[in-house]
This record gives C-alpha cells, sequence and structure tokens, in this order.
C-alpha cells in the first residue's frame, strides 16, 4: 500500500484540466503518456489534448480556481502556482520507484538528468528522467532566438542579457520558484550565444 495508516475517502476524484492548450499540459500529458501506454494510444501528448473525463479552467489560475473550489478534486498547474495559492500538493513516484515532492533541488536533479543527453538545439523533455531524487513532471522553458541579427545594437543587448541569465540571472530563479539550471545546461547555452551572429 502507498499510504498505510490513511483513511483516503471514498468519493469518485474530480480531474481539472486546462481548457486552453498550454505548455503546461503539454508537460503533464508527456509524463502521462511516458508512464501509461493506454494514455499515450487513448489520449496523447499535446498543448491540448480530448480530456477523456474532467473539468476545464482556463489558465494555471483557472485549474487552481476550480481545485480550490471542488470537493475531491485534482489538478496540475505550474509550482508556482500551487505554492501562491497554497495547493497542497503531493509526492510523485518517478521512474526509480521513489516518491518525490515538486521541489526547486528535484526539478534541477530532472534537468541534469536529461542534460546528459540533451541534443545540441535543446529540444528535450525531461519528464520522467533517470535520478533517485529527480521530480518526473518538469520541463524547461525555452527561449527561440535567432542565430543572425541584423541590428549590432539589439544583438549585442540581447547576448548580454541571455548571458546575464546564465550567470548573475540564476541566483534570482529560486525566488521566482524556478530551478536553476545545471552546469552542464549552462555550459552548452553559453556555447550556444556565441554562435549569435551580429
Amino acid at each position: 500500500k502507498v499510504n498505510p495508516g490513511i483513511k483516503l475517502p471514498t468519493e469518485n476524484i474530480v480531474v481539472a484540466h486546462r481548457s486552453d492548450g498550454s505548455g503546461t499540459t503539454y508537460v503533464w500529458t508527456d509524463y502521462l503518456s511516458k508512464v501509461s501506454k493506454t494514455w499515450e494510444q487513448k489520449v496523447g501528448r499535446g498543448t491540448s489534448v480530448n480530456w477523456p473525463v474532467g473539468l476545464g479552467g482556463k489558465g494555471n489560475e483557472g485549474v487552481s480556481a476550480l481545485v480550490k473550489q471542488t470537493p475531491y478534486s485534482v489538478g496540475y498547474v505550474e509550482l508556482i502556482y500551487a505554492e501562491q495559492t497554497k495547493l497542497p500538493h503531493g509526492a510523485v513516484q518517478n521512474r526509480e520507484g521513489v516518491f518525490v515532492k515538486a521541489t526547486l533541488k528535484a526539478i534541477s536533479a530532472a534537468a541534469a538528468g536529461a542534460a546528459t543527453n540533451m541534443p545540441l538545439d535543446f529540444r528535450v523533455s525531461i519528464t520522467n528522467p533517470p535520478g533517485k531524487e529527480a521530480y518526473p513532471i518538469a520541463s524547461f522553458t525555452w527561449l527561440l532566438i535567432p542565430e543572425k541579427i541584423s541590428d549590432p545594437k539589439k544583438g549585442d543587448a540581447l547576448t548580454g542579457f541571455l548571458k546575464w541569465m546564465l550567470k548573475d540571472g540564476q541566483k534570482h530563479a529560486s525566488d521566482l520558484l524556478y530551478a536553476p539550471l545545471p552546469k552542464e545546461v549552462i555550459a552548452m547555452e553559453e556555447k550556444a550565444i556565441r554562435k549569435i551572429k551580429y
């Protein structure tokens, strides 16, 4: 038994999901597709899917509100919304069989686990990654930057900002409830910034 000694309610669980397309939905359905072949075949992954059950809320705010208002409900939101709205969140079993809570340390562990196989274009999913301490429902946030910038002033300002994000900016990530990037990812990003021409 996963919850020994805990008397769980016998009520039906109400699932709250996003009614709009979102990256959060993609991350959640990507994770579900990796841990459930049935989910992958019947629903799949995407920014918007045909939900088999549940109530839809617009944005993280809408899902948070539904979960707060609806008895016996569960939902998914970004960590910052769960923390800001004081939504309780449980531990999730990762691929190593360990139950892990969503913490910045556990999300960084997920990123570090995936960083070893990261392609040069950085498109990688870090859901259900290796690592005993890794939280299994995590994602990077990407910036799409052109390799050639015609205006030298804009190019200089942009690359300066990107370098700041990777160095000094990392110390502000935790305050915003985002996990700092692993060193391996920072090194790859620094190489990519050097490829920007202006």
